[in-house]
């Protein structure tokens, strides 16, 4: 393991130190992983709660679509494939992934909460949105170009699909 050591600040306030280089799993990203699983919680909760429930969407493309989106996003968000991905290039991505994801993923939960309560399309329609969002905002700033593509694929077939299985 090759690691780079910077040292911020010093006798005249705080000091900070930041270790970068690769640690044993570099094909497994913690991070996304994170992600991914806070995604999938409230939709198993929601399956469970609401079994039976229909697909009202007949474009078998745009169900295509959406799945091979989703399925892609969250593939290429859990494991690094070494094809295409450079990482991020400064902190302030880093900086700007972390708190984007942080208000994406807090968004996304208390819509949730939201439609859980009562189904309004407005809730219904968001749902689809963030984590688009959430994988456009990880593959921007990791400048993940696979994921970025996957992301794109995931939005259009994902909102459409939901659009047509409109509750209200």
């Amino acid at each position: 393991m090759s690691d780079n050591i910077s040292i911020i600040g010093g006798a005249d306030g705080p000091t900070s130190v930041f270790v970068a280089g690769k640690l044993g799993m570099n094909w497994l990203s913690t991070f996304g992983l994170v992600l991914v699983i806070l995604l999938l919680i409230p939709n198993i909760i929601y399956a469970v709660r609401v079994k039976n429930q229909k697909n009202k969407c007949t474009n078998k493309f745009m169900n295509i679509l959406e799945q091979i989106g989703r399925y892609g996003c969250m593939f290429l968000m859990i494991f690094n494939i070494g094809i295409v991905e450079s990482g991020f290039p400064s902190i302030n991505a880093f900086i700007i992934y972390l708190v984007g994801n942080t208000v994406l993923m807090l968004s996304y939960w208390i819509i949730w909460m939201l439609y859980f309560n009562k189904q309004t399309y407005r809730e219904q329609m968001a749902l689809p949105v963030i984590p688009t969002g959430i994988f456009l905002l990880s593959g921007i700033t990791m400048l993940h170009y696979f994921l970025i593509i996957f992301a794109v694929i995931f939005g259009i077939g994902h909102i459409y699909v939901t659009s047509r299985n409109k509750v209200c």
